[in-house]
């Protein structure tokens, strides 16, 4: 993968977001990858207090009551905190987490891998989502869900993509 490319890839069969692919639940997962050795730790932090996440945060904050700091996303991410913002920890592993919005709807998903080319070592970044149905929506998703998925494709992509930045810059 080119430096700094971000790509929509298949889920990889090892990811916490499995339980929802077998599910069909709308799933996606983008991944990029950068040169040296990161830990998870560094890019759950990185990701959660980025410029652009920290504009979802503060929409959530006044639209939903639910606060955020940059101190929760470090409790976070070393594992001293099972919530933040609109989402809870579904599941956790070492290099990967599943976070759960506060209306059990849609999923988080953030994972590392170390990855060595000849003599350098690289860190994939991934990012996916997930998107589970209501009752009521039996074959789709719904009108609202199909409107903003474009949307959701680019904000995804940009995520990741300052997380990138930021872990690069940071540690």
């Amino acid at each position: 993968m080119p430096p700094h490319e971000i790509r929509k890839i298949t889920i990889p069969s090892h990811s916490l977001l499995q339980d929802y692919v077998e599910r069909k639940a709308y799933t996606d997962c983008y991944c990029t990858e950068i040169s040296g050795n990161f830990n998870f730790e560094h890019y759950l932090e990185a990701f959660y207090t980025t410029k652009l996440f920290k504009l979802e945060r503060f929409i959530l904050k006044w639209l939903i009551s639910k606060p955020s700091s940059d101190r929760e996303a470090k409790q976070l991410s070393v594992g001293s905190i099972d919530s933040f913002a609109a989402w809870s920890v579904e599941k956790r592993e070492k290099k990967q987490i599943l976070m759960c919005d506060f209306q059990n709807r849609t999923r988080s998903w953030l994972m590392i891998e170390s990855v060595k080319k000849e003599s350098d070592i690289y860190t994939k970044l991934y990012f996916g989502s997930a998107v589970v149905r209501n009752a009521n929506e039996k074959n789709s998703f719904g009108f609202l869900f199909n409107l903003l998925l474009g949307f959701h494709k680019m904000y995804s992509i940009a995520l990741l993509k300052a997380a990138r930045k930021r872990l690069l810059e940071e540690w």
